[in-house]
């Protein structure tokens, strides 16, 4: 699929909202978040889902919210809900940029959704078309995740829901986002006879899955929740993960961690530095006709300037989203 169709969203930080807080959506409004979210699913009790939906609407419609991205997390296809979250969010309230559809288990799903936007759409004469971004939650949807990913042309960001998924998987974490103290295994006995603990992630898999889907199909890998607000240093720690895999954003479920977001997926003063040497290093190397060169004893070739003009696009994105 060509890469060219992913909207050129800042997605770096996506603040969860929950729509029965309406004390906290002037909050959300204010803060340096790239989207916000306003949750209708897990955040709303069962008999508050509808009034939670009329707060949403009215929200969309009275904040002045800026530049950001906004979306709306709908319940789930087999709940009740879902059919008028999204007849009724669609319709009455224009500044909405994204569904955000939870536990997507199959292509079906998100056809399904973009099938009833394509109709809303055409009967309000809409010519603004919506985006849908996919909550990878449960075992099902990480085995459909490549069908998934080129399910639906709106499709723009897959979401790895940590927390379902640990419930979904049987692991009785019972903070989301942490690593587990159990996912390791001992060393052999050194000259010492000393053994250690070799630590693994146990959610590499999952994650790696949905970063490949992403990018072999134009789309934004989202890492989810980090539920223990408190540790800072543990949400930089498990951001800085996630890019490492190839996410290129982060959910926030506090305003504090809005800016830690901001800061990992965000290039740092030494990738820019890096970057413009690369490109400064090649542009001289071309003149003699090479499409490589030996800087400081590491080959930089063709790759290496790619990754360099990746970094500048990101950047020229962020640069542009202050203005």
């Amino acid at each position: 699929m060509d890469s060219t169709k992913l909207n050129p969203r800042l997605q770096r930080s996506e603040l969860a909202v929950p729509a029965t807080s309406e004390r906290f959506f002037l909050k959300a409004a204010g803060c340096a978040a790239d989207a916000v979210f306003i949750d209708l699913e897990d955040a709303v009790a069962p008999p508050y889902k509808v009034k939670a939906r009329q707060h949403a609407i009215e929200a969309l419609n009275s904040i002045d919210w800026g530049n950001k991205t906004m979306a709306v997390r709908v319940n789930g296809l087999d709940t009740p809900w879902a059919l008028d979250d999204i007849i009724d969010i669609v319709k009455h309230a224009p500044r909405l940029d994204l569904i955000l559809l939870p536990k997507v288990g199959s292509a079906f799903d998100v056809r399904f959704v973009d099938q009833l936007l394509t109709l809303l759409e055409s009967g309000n004469g809409s010519k603004k078309q919506l985006g849908i971004e996919a909550l990878i939650e449960t075992a099902r949807g990480v085995t459909n995740i490549d069908e998934i990913a080129i399910a639906s042309k709106r499709l723009e960001a897959l979401i790895f829901g940590v927390g379902d998924y640990t419930v979904e998987m049987r692991t009785f974490d019972s903070v989301f986002g942490q690593p587990s103290d159990r996912y390791a295994i001992l060393t052999k006995p050194n000259e010492q006879g000393l053994r250690h603990n070799h630590w693994n992630d146990q959610w590499h898999f999952a994650m790696a899955r949905i970063a490949n889907a992403c990018r072999a199909n134009g789309l934004r890998p989202i890492d989810g929740p980090f539920t223990d607000y408190g540790d800072q240093e543990g949400y930089k720690s498990s951001a800085l993960r996630a890019a490492a895999l190839g996410f290129e954003g982060k959910w926030a479920i506090h305003p504090e961690q809005v800016s830690l977001a901001n800061e990992i997926f965000s290039p740092s003063e030494a990738q820019l530095c890096w970057a413009n040497n690369i490109q400064n290093c090649l542009a001289e190397a071309e003149k003699d006709g090479n499409g490589a060169v030996g800087a400081g004893g590491v080959l930089i070739d063709m790759a290496h300037l790619k990754q360099a003009n990746l970094l500048f696009e990101r950047q020229n994105l962020i640069l542009s989203k202050r203005e």
